[in-house]
């Protein structure tokens, strides 16, 4: 009978210690890839075979992508800003160095500039730019020369980029007129808060509000449009100003950021459920603001899903430039209620 090889016997063939085998075969500590690779073949000559065999893993690609963003002290891109790094560092077969980098102001010029860094140093980027000409010319030369880029949240120019991830605006401010059309039985007064006129994600979400209460609420009048330039205290000071102003206020939208001014607002003037307030994304403060009822509903985008797929395609485009298609990925918005929690 022909003797079953030993440990030792495989130590041999492979010309390493046997306690260089014992970490192989039981994954009790690091063997280089060269020493595996020896232990494997030795093991494939003198027929030793072991289920637990260590194997050596495939080397890594280093990869670096950057993300050009907006209010990076706000909550919400600090969300997204720690969702894009797990999706990053979820990737087993790439070594990926995520370059952030924010845009001072909602100035075009301040994302072209940004873009125009990061790219000196990123294989692929993604955006959430405002919708300006010299944004998608900046982007549109980046694509030309070979760079992948993408828009993330704000849909800045669809043929300036190579895709779209976010949610459908239009159909979030659909949803929003909506609910609020159900709690204004009575009639009143609604008021919009915008960004900026520049975000083309917020102005799909006013024209999608606007229609939707057209529709089922004819008997409510909504204001002018406001813009708070996604800031507190811009927001703060013209709730205040709206309660002051209207008697008969029912409701805000709040179609970007800034809702912890309109919330501070009615805090101060007004008890839970006087005022219907809806608002964009779940917060430390939204999610305060419904738990106690200041607050009827925030929609929210899913950051996590989104930073997977936006990562994912955009690893498929350094890699398969040629094959990667230019789409828009679009998710379901998250709907929080005071009893979602």
């Amino acid at each position: 009978m022909t003797r079953k090889p030993t440990l030792a016997d495989l130590a041999q063939a492979a010309g390493v210690s046997l306690a260089t085998i014992d970490r192989a075969i039981h994954a009790r500590g690091k063997v280089s890839a060269r020493s595996l690779a020896r232990i494997q073949e030795a093991a494939s000559r003198i027929g030793f075979f072991e289920p637990q065999f260590q194997t050596a893993p495939p080397p890594r690609i280093a990869l670096r992508l950057g993300f050009v963003l907006h209010k990076g002290s706000q909550e919400f891109y600090r969300n997204l800003t720690r969702a894009l790094e797990r999706a990053c560092h979820a990737r087993s077969d790439f070594d990926i160095l995520a370059e952030f980098r924010y845009a001072t102001s909602q100035a075009p010029d301040d994302f072209c500039v940004e873009l125009g860094a990061a790219s000196d140093t990123c294989a692929a980027l993604a955006s959430s730019a405002v919708t300006h000409a010299k944004v998608a010319q900046a982007s549109a030369r980046l694509v030309h020369n070979g760079l992948p880029v993408f828009a993330v949240l704000n849909d800045f120019g669809r043929d300036a980029h190579m895709g779209y991830f976010g949610l459908d605006n239009l159909r979030v401010g659909r949803m929003a007129g909506w609910m609020m059309a159900q709690r204004l039985q009575q009639g009143g007064r609604v008021a919009v808060f915008v960004g900026g006129n520049r975000w083309h994600g917020h102005a799909l979400r006013e024209t999608g509000f606007r229609s939707a209460l057209r529709e089922y609420a004819p008997h409510v009048t909504v204001l002018d449009t406001l813009v708070n330039l996604e800031t507190r205290q811009v927001t703060y000071e013209a709730t205040l100003n709206l309660l002051d102003t209207h008697s008969d206020l029912r409701g805000i939208y709040v179609a970007g950021g800034g809702m912890e001014g309109a919330i501070a607002a009615l805090r101060e003037m007004r008890p839970p459920d006087k005022v219907a307030l809806i608002l964009n994304e779940l917060t430390v403060d939204s999610r305060a603001a419904l738990t106690d009822r200041y607050a009827m509903m925030a929609m929210a985008t899913p950051i996590d899903a989104l930073a997977a797929s936006l990562v994912d395609a955009m690893v498929h485009a350094t890699q398969n430039p040629a094959t990667a298609p230019r789409r828009a990925v679009v998710f379901d918005p998250q709907i929080w209620l005071p009893e979602s929690f």
